[in-house]
């Protein structure tokens, strides 16, 4: 973790094991995989869906603050409670959830460097038995807009020539490829990418070996030579906010650069709103 801007925000597997059993640490698993937890998860840890358990049943936002709040006491959260995600996918959704809660105002936050794929290669215990916690008392904070984009955001982002970030793919952002592979209700009537913006796939940002962050160096020489630099204001986009919240995470925490927004509507509404500029 040597140079990152925030290294408290992230935490290794050995930091996780040693608190396994710790009341003032809670571990989240939100996975991409919706039965991956049921196959078995760290002892402790609770489900966090990312769509059954974030998203409003009706509008397509977020839960409520209100709902918020009575999930985080269904899950043995407190205000005090270090909430520390990990995941599927080299951590997307686990970096998702994150920013859900910080956007509803929770201070304590990490993930676990890795995710899954790191925990069940170095062998570490898996359980299928689910975790009952005492009800919380818990009190959000009203949304941080600075740290969510939305669509009239990134019109402005277009007229002022400020930096967009598309991590999806090359042939997403080329417009080559409409939908992801099993992925069709997050498809679009048009293809390509928002003008200006500029293809730094999420992935990048991390080995692929066991899924763990790449070097501070390497990431920001990464950003860096796309011109995505800590002195502007950058909104980054992917399909649905979830592989972006992963890059807003480490241009956040691990670079600390102070200016970044994701865009959650992403793709799915940029490619079919109507008259909204799209470049191949």
């Amino acid at each position: 973790m040597a140079g990152f801007a925030h290294p408290n925000y992230l935490v290794e597997t050995d930091w996780v094991a040693e608190h396994l059993k710790d009341p003032q640490v809670r571990m989240v698993e939100s996975d991409e995989d919706l039965l991956l937890y049921e196959t078995g998860h760290i002892p402790g840890a609770v489900k966090v869906d990312w769509f059954t358990t974030l998203q409003h049943p009706l509008r397509r936002d977020f839960l409520s603050e209100s709902e918020f709040e009575t999930l985080c006491s269904q899950l043995g959260i407190g205000n005090d409670t270090t909430v520390v995600f990990y995941g599927d996918k080299s951590n997307w959704f686990a970096c998702y959830a994150l920013w859900l809660f910080r956007y509803y105002g929770h201070e304590k936050l990490k993930i676990m460097n890795g995710g899954r794929l790191k925990w069940t290669q170095e062998k570490r215990p898996l359980t299928k038995e689910k975790p009952t916690y005492p009800p919380t008392s818990y009190r959000a904070k009203n949304p941080d807009f600075s740290i969510r984009a939305f669509r009239d955001d990134v019109f402005d982002q277009i007229k002022e020539r400020k930096p967009l970030v598309d991590v999806r793919s090359p042939k997403e952002y080329t417009g080559e490829l409409l939908h992801m592979e099993n992925y069709p209700q997050e498809g679009a009537s048009r293809g390509g990418h928002i003008p200006g913006a500029v293809n730094i796939p999420w992935g990048q940002a991390v080995y692929e070996v066991d899924s763990t962050f790449k070097s501070a160096e390497e990431l920001r020489q990464l950003y860096a030579s796309q011109g995505i630099t800590p002195d502007q204001e950058i909104v980054a986009y992917c399909r649905i906010g979830e592989r972006s919240s992963h890059t807003w995470f480490v241009l956040t925490y691990l670079l600390g650069y102070p200016n970044v927004k994701n865009y959650d509507g992403s793709w799915t509404e940029w490619g079919n709103l109507v008259n909204a500029p799209i470049e191949k």
